[in-house]
């Protein structure tokens, strides 16, 4: 009897180490993911962070049409510039002929 006491004790023993070892390599293993999901957690909040910061910037950015039409109001103002161009040319030419008509008068 007390031999069949002892052997049954052994495997009592046996089976709580085993059950110990499985259990220590199951909370490992959940530990060590737990730990991944938290960087991964840190890692998602930082880019969601950055994702608002570039979409608040980007509502004040000009939208495509905005500079499509800012292209062609330069195209006009160019436009523009050259007609002023030939006018300033014009009067500038219109003076030197004034002025060179007073200073052949005045001799």
């Amino acid at each position: 009897m007390m031999g069949d006491l002892r052997n049954w004790f052994g495997v009592a023993a046996l089976a709580v180490s085993l059950a110990t070892t499985i259990y220590a390599f199951l909370t490992s293993k959940a530990k060590a993911n737990s730990e991944h999901l938290k960087s991964v957690d840190k890692t998602l909040t930082d880019l969601d962070r950055r994702v608002q910061s570039i979409e608040a910037e980007q509502k004040h950015m000009p939208s495509k049409d905005d500079v499509n039409q800012l292209k062609l109001d330069i195209a006009e103002m160019k436009g523009a510039m050259q007609a002023l161009d030939g006018e300033v040319k014009g009067v500038s030419r219109t003076i030197r002929r004034v002025e060179d008509h007073l200073i052949k008068e005045g001799k």
